[in-house]
């Protein structure tokens, strides 16, 4: 089991300090894919002149906006970090770059959506645009933080998530969220990138994550470990259903997800396409004619 992370008190819009170099505002844009809000993130530290980063801006939301130049005043904003250009994440970005003069920083725009015939939330801010391009490995820095970026695709293949080096923090965007699992939806969701981004974070031993939505993973090893436990444990109950005679996403679905909230029913079958992709990658599954949500599937 995973030991998800529930127990979340904060108040939307007030800043909130969570470590001695991170504050946090949390928007007001509660749903099924962003639990109780986007959390966007301030790192640096919390004193008059200081120059700081803003991980995440969030949804067009003026409140938010406000919010979150109330909590700036008096400080400079050096950049602002996108981890990846789904419309909880990004759009925000660029009014907070016209009101501080700060560069927005992220990987190159998706220019490809999910698959249309499952609408999601968690589609792109077609009308993102960066300043720069970061590329993996990158760092930025300011007044006693220094932020490495870490290319981590499979929710979505452009995804980042920002190392907090002087805390061993991990602001792992939506690749890790400690109140729920991933979606990893195709075609730019991508599970054999997901499961090898998951072992690279596990590899570097953060002490903190810092998800976009919800609170934070305090004891990430363990957490990380069920979490991947969780996905390869997915792909068993795949082969079984197969086994058993399912030969679609839609037959397997209410019965992998029979515990989780309906609503979320339409993204968990992409999640269940994208480990079928992989399987028939691997030669373990059939699909007929190709690997999408209306295919036929059978074991190999």
């Amino acid at each position: 089991m995973i030991p998800f992370v529930r127990q979340f008190d904060f108040t939307y819009g007030a800043v909130e300090p969570v470590s001695p170099l991170i504050r946090r505002v949390t928007a007001r844009n509660p749903g099924p894919f962003t639990f109780t809000g986007t959390g966007t993130y301030i790192v640096g530290p919390d004193c008059p002149g200081a120059r700081v980063a803003v991980i995440d801006p969030g949804p067009a939301d003026d409140s938010h906006l406000a919010a979150l130049l109330a909590a700036l005043d008096g400080q400079t904003v050096s950049h602002i970090l996108v981890t990846h250009t789904h419309r909880d994440h990004a759009p925000l970005a660029r009014p907070l770059s016209q009101a501080t003069g700060a560069p927005v920083l992220a990987a190159p725009p998706i220019r490809r959506p999910h698959d249309t015939a499952v609408a999601i939330e968690e589609d792109d801010d077609d009308d993102f645009q960066p300043d720069r391009i970061l590329a993996d490995g990158e760092v930025v820095s300011g007044d006693g933080w220094t932020l490495e970026t870490m290319a981590t695709p499979g929710h979505a293949s452009n995804h980042l998530a920002f190392v907090l080096r002087e805390e061993n923090a991990l602001f792992s965007g939506d690749h890790v969220m400690g109140w729920s699992t991933t979606v990893v939806a195709p075609p730019d969701g991508d599970m054999v990138a997901y499961l090898a981004s998951l072992e690279a974070v596990i590899a570097r031993g953060f002490t903190t994550l810092w998800p976009t939505h919800g609170a934070p993973v305090t004891d990430p090893g363990p957490f990380l470990r069920a979490y991947r436990d969780h996905r390869l444990g997915r792909e068993a109950q795949i082969m079984q259903r197969l086994d058993a005679g399912d030969r679609s996403v839609a037959a397997m679905v209410p019965l992998l997800y029979a515990t989780v909230d309906d609503r979320l029913w339409p993204a968990a079958s992409l999640s269940v396409l994208a480990h079928l992709i992989k399987l028939v990658a691997e030669g373990r599954v059939v699909a007929q004619p190709e690997a999408t949500l209306a295919a036929t599937y059978r074991p190999a």
